[in-house]
């Protein structure tokens, strides 16, 4: 793999088919997409319950740390490295990312969140938004289809820049988890908001360092958050799927 991903012409779609803008973002990102996002919160579940997170500043700790040191910064270069696969119309090195994605859940729990939304997300794209490589892509990929991975594919080949889909997926990450931790925690949505206003500055530092990174960049350090969950598959009351 190059030392950064370079961008070249996307792969063309049918007349009528791509977004003209990353304004599809606001759609394919938004709560209201069909990909169950709502169903997981990535262990915070755990976290809350036994006193990890109890305010507002060990929730924007314990987001930062997500993104930055954790499964954030990984499906960044996921989704990057997708990205070029789609530019490229490149099926194999498409599968490459995917395999490496899913292979790379640290739980059984934390694979079905990015599985189980990665299969939606596409299925939902090709409803709405067709593209013939995408359907190809659907074919030749497993069912477990890393989310990442999919949205970086479906945004090269629909025109959408490499920049403008890790900036807001990034983003996107870190109001999803957000709002899990506004039903779990004992915090308001005053203080929900002013963690999302706070994790913008990390967000937008990954976002620059991340295209410059391969897939042997791939690691993450959050190892409370992955014990988390796998004693989340066996946590008594449960709100969340992971």
């Amino acid at each position: 793999m190059p030392a950064s991903i370079p961008e070249t012409a996307p792969a063309p779609a049918p007349t009528g088919a791509s977004p003209t803008s990353a304004l599809a973002l606001f759609a394919w990102l938004s709560p209201g997409f069909p990909v169950g996002a709502y169903a997981y919160s990535h262990a915070l579940e755990w976290a809350a319950e036994t006193g990890d997170i109890i305010d507002e500043a060990s929730l924007q700790s314990w987001l930062a740390d997500l993104l930055v040191l954790g499964f954030g910064r990984a499906d960044g270069i996921l989704l990057c490295h997708a990205h070029a696969a789609g530019l490229a119309g490149d099926l194999q090195a498409l599968a490459e990312v995917n395999t490496r994605a899913v292979a790379l859940a640290p739980t059984a729990e934390l694979r079905l969140e990015s599985c189980q939304q990665g299969r939606s997300f596409l299925d939902a794209v090709r409803a709405a938004w067709p593209h013939p490589t995408l359907d190809d892509a659907s074919r030749a990929l497993p069912p477990d289809v890393a989310y990442p991975v999919a949205i970086g594919f479906a945004a090269a080949l629909h025109g959408i820049k490499r920049e403008d889909v890790l900036e807001a997926f990034l983003f996107c990450v870190a109001q999803t988890l957000v709002s899990a931790a506004l039903r779990l925690a004992p915090i308001g949505q005053t203080a929900g908001t002013r963690v999302v206003a706070a994790l913008l500055a990390p967000v937008k530092a990954l976002a620059l360092d991340i295209p410059s990174l391969t897939l042997d960049d791939l690691g993450t350090a959050t190892f409370r958050a992955d014990l988390g969950s796998m004693r989340h598959e066996t946590q008594y009351t449960r709100l969340f799927r992971s």
